[in-house]
């Protein structure tokens, strides 16, 4: 299979200049040349690489942002086989491992913090991070911010984060390409689509006639549903056509859009019972997804639905702290996660207890936490990232432990 003008000036590119997490990156145009291969198991490996070596572990890098205009027109092209794919590559490589949710992207923000890091007191930068160290809640935590402390280098932070928006505004310039994939006939693509273009706010204006555009048409539940999330992340409270379709989806048969109107609207600020409840019943019981299923929050959607929730106001997420642990309940490692740190949140807020009382000290929404994390099964309390949570309230960090807190016996 010959593909010529979605790589036309791949080779212009000097990539022996150009770094990746490798080091030179002239290993990168074979392997975006290698996503037009008649063999998926060649495919298959040349994409691998490419998560591998422009989006290691979710960083980006010098020859990320030039690699996008090329997998932007593979993606764009007809003939290329598992498009949908690549755009989920491209998204991926846009906002990593989506820490803007569920507010969406924080533009100005995100710049002023990269300027930020490019003229600002490098005295006064490691002096912030020894007062977080300082703050450590116990020896475990200490050690893990000592270990970042050692580590702190403010140039590099800065180099990574000039690639991170670096990549985001060579994905910007592809708005136009992207919104034409809107009307593409395979699905994947369309949904792909939806996904990357919910990221940038700055684009409002050209993305959001596209998206109701293919809304008045959309058929299949999971498109329609990233379309109304992509279009409350991309818009503002004040933006009543938005709010509108919104209201109307909300009322609709499928649970899958329910959800994502419930989680639009909890993005643009609604927090009425109809949205609560919505969102309420999808952490207890998240809808099903057809296929091409939805992308936010890497498709948890109990996850979403539970970040959301929280988001909203502390005092909502209070009263439906009996559904986010019933979903909590439901769960098991990586999957507790977010159900996790949206009822750690409802139990302490802002608060860091210490020492951590007595159990029986306790309020009565912070002993319900407690108890049903301590309840959790050994699989999900093997995991680091579930530990790093509970350090930061003081909660021990050993499940047998945490459940004698509670007065649980095994």
């Amino acid at each position: 299979m010959t593909i010529i003008n979605a790589l036309d000036g791949l080779d212009a590119v000097d990539w022996a200049r150009l770094e990746h997490a490798y080091g030179p990156a002239e290993d990168v145009p074979d392997q975006i040349r290698a996503l037009c291969a008649d063999e998926a198991a060649v495919r298959e490996k040349a994409l691998g690489a490419l998560y591998g070596n422009i989006f290691h572990q979710g960083s980006r890098y010098e020859a990320s942002a030039h690699a996008v205009p090329f997998l932007v027109g593979l993606a764009a092209d007809t003939n290329t086989p598992e498009r949908g794919g690549i755009l989920a590559l491209i998204g991926s490589l846009t906002v990593g491992y989506e820490g803007h949710l569920p507010q969406g992207v924080d533009i100005i923000g995100w710049r002023a913090e990269v300027e930020e890091l490019r003229s600002g007191d490098r005295e006064e930068m490691r002096r912030r991070v020894e007062e977080w160290v300082a703050e450590a809640v116990d020896e475990g935590d200490r050690r893990v911010r000592e270990m970042q402390l050692r580590v702190f280098d403010p140039d590099a932070s800065y180099l990574y984060a000039r690639h991170e928006l670096a990549v985001y505004d060579a994905v910007r310039a592809q708005v136009p390409r992207l919104t034409a994939l809107l009307d593409d006939p395979d699905a994947r693509v369309r949904a792909g689509a939806v996904y990357v273009l919910a990221w940038f706010p700055e684009e409002a204006r050209h993305i959001v006639p596209r998206l109701y555009a293919l809304l008045a048409v959309e058929r299949l539940p999971s498109v329609v549903a990233g379309v109304l999330v992509a279009s409350a992340l991309v818009t503002s409270a004040d933006d009543a056509e938005t709010v509108g379709l919104l209201r109307q989806r909300i009322g609709a048969d499928e649970p899958l859009v329910r959800w994502a109107a419930a989680i639009g609207l909890a993005r643009l600020g609604a927090t009425d019972e109809e949205v609560v409840a919505v969102l309420a019943a999808a952490v207890v019981e998240p809808p099903e997804q057809d296929a091409p299923g939805v992308a936010f929050h890497a498709g948890d959607l109990r996850g979403y639905a539970s970040v959301a929730l929280v988001a909203m106001d502390r005092t909502v997420a209070v009263g439906a702290l009996d559904a986010l642990l019933t979903g909590l309940a439901r769960t098991s490692g990586p999957s507790a996660f977010a159900v996790t740190s949206a009822v750690l949140y409802v139990a302490f807020g802002a608060d860091k207890p210490r020492p951590l009382p007595a159990y029986d000290e306790l309020d009565d929404v912070t002993r319900k936490v407690v108890h049903a994390l301590a309840e959790l099964d050994e699989r999900t309390w093997r995991w680091g990232n579930f530990l790093l949570m509970l350090g930061p309230y003081n909660l021990p960090r050993d499940r047998a432990e945490c459940r004698r807190y509670v007065g649980l016996t095994e």
